[in-house]
């Protein structure tokens, strides 16, 4: 059965797409724990990140950078942490999360709740400084 991110990525559930190509997709997470965090996907499905290739795991940092670069300058922040956690889902992605103290990375914290029109206009937001 295809994970919740394969069937993001074939378009059969809905997302606040950020960019995608036709290898990757980065989209903001709907329970974010902060405004603005995306997560970073491979489109084939792999459960564990490192299982991955070589070049599609390097394709996958460079794809995140371009999402991260947009991501500091629509969000205010002091840097975008980067985080492989890997266990809900099994498929591999990287959680890019704004961050002002590293406590923004705990994922142990409740997560925010915010509705579809704040996750659209947050999406929109980060999408206008992809370059």
């Amino acid at each position: 059965m295809a994970s919740v991110f394969s069937r993001i990525a074939a378009g059969e559930i809905p997302c606040h797409k950020i960019l995608e190509d036709d290898q990757y997709l980065a989209f903001l997470d709907v329970q974010p724990l902060v405004t603005g965090h995306v997560l970073v996907i491979p489109k084939r499905e792999t459960d564990y990140i490192f299982d991955i290739g070589d070049d599609e795991l390097s394709g996958l940092m460079v794809f995140a950078k371009k999402v991260a670069t947009a991501l500091r300058k629509a969000v205010p922040c002091k840097r975008i942490g980067i985080a492989v956690i890997g266990l809900e889902v099994p498929h591999a992605h990287v959680h890019l999360v704004p961050m002002q103290t590293a406590d923004d990375l705990n994922f142990t914290r409740p997560k925010l709740k915010p509705g579809q029109e704040e996750l659209a206009e947050t999406a929109a937001l980060v999408r206008s400084f992809l370059v």
